[in-house]
């Protein structure tokens, strides 16, 4: 079976073609239950997001701040495995139709094996991976399996890369582009800042792909300033803190949905 990466394409074409921003949203896997994490992207899609990102759970998130730690915990305390990320994409992915990806780092690839995770993730309906620390020149490997399975390559670029950089980067990438905001890990901020418009700037300089923005959005009004300037607005830990803070999982579900719709009204969905 081959992946839904035309179905991302579509996605985000769509949505420049209706002149807004994609809304995607982040939620790991497994939290705060494999069950729970399911209706958590059921609930996003219901309030809006376009697109799902869901997070494999790591015991070293080099990019993710404190609230995505603590989820992450929370799903590897219980026992979260890769066959459950499987299950979160393929039970997400067969309820609401949107693109589901992966966002993990390489480690867990490695060890699991390329062929295995890529074929598994086409199998269930994914639509592709976003890699944060895989070197673009050390991802030959994983591109190969990727294209074969009909997957995207998610590359995450920086204000700190280089304009030469950005061009390696863009032409071995397919989906769309994350383009960090700012130097540092996840989280809300009250500020998404000057970088990111820079650097989406840059960015669509050397490529042809959509151009998503994440770190640091949380709010509606964020939202908005970004998808005045990128092709898509990516949200994690508004949605992984609604979920922390609420008192109860129907609770959480109903928050992070909420927050869904305010978001994709900031971004022009109507």
């Amino acid at each position: 079976m081959s992946g839904n990466i035309e179905l991302l394409n579509t996605t985000l074409a769509a949505a420049k073609a209706a002149d807004r921003a994609a809304l995607i949203a982040y939620l790991p896997a497994g939290f705060p239950t494999v069950d729970g994490g399911i209706e958590a992207v059921k609930a996003v899609v219901a309030g809006g997001a376009d697109v799902v990102e869901v997070g494999l759970p790591h015991s070293d998130p080099v990019l993710d701040g404190p609230v995505i730690q603590t989820a992450d915990d929370i799903a590897l305390r219980g026992g979260v495995r890769i066959a459950d990320v499987m299950r979160t994409v393929r039970e997400a992915y067969e309820a609401t139709g949107v693109p589901i990806l992966v966002m993990t780092y390489w480690n867990p690839i490695d060890r699991y094996g390329v062929e295995r995770f890529t074929a598994e993730l086409a199998e269930a309906g994914g639509a592709g991976c976003i890699l944060p620390d895989l070197p673009v020149q050390e991802s030959a490997l994983w591109r190969e399996h990727a294209d074969k399975h009909g997957l995207a390559t998610v590359f995450v670029v920086a204000p700190s890369s280089q304009d030469a950089r950005l061009a390696t980067i863009t032409a071995a990438g397919s989906g769309f582009v994350y383009a960090a905001s700012l130097m540092g890990v996840t989280g809300t901020r009250a500020s998404v800042g000057a970088q990111a418009q820079d650097l989406v700037g840059r960015t669509r300089a050397t490529t042809d792909l959509p151009v998503c923005v994440g770190l640091g959005v949380s709010n509606a009004a964020q939202a908005a300033e970004v998808a005045g300037f990128a092709d898509g607005v990516i949200v994690g830990s508004a949605f992984v803190k609604a979920m922390l803070d609420a008192p109860d999982e129907a609770a959480g579900l109903a928050a992070v949905r909420s927050l869904a719709g305010e978001l994709a009204a900031g971004v022009g969905k109507r």
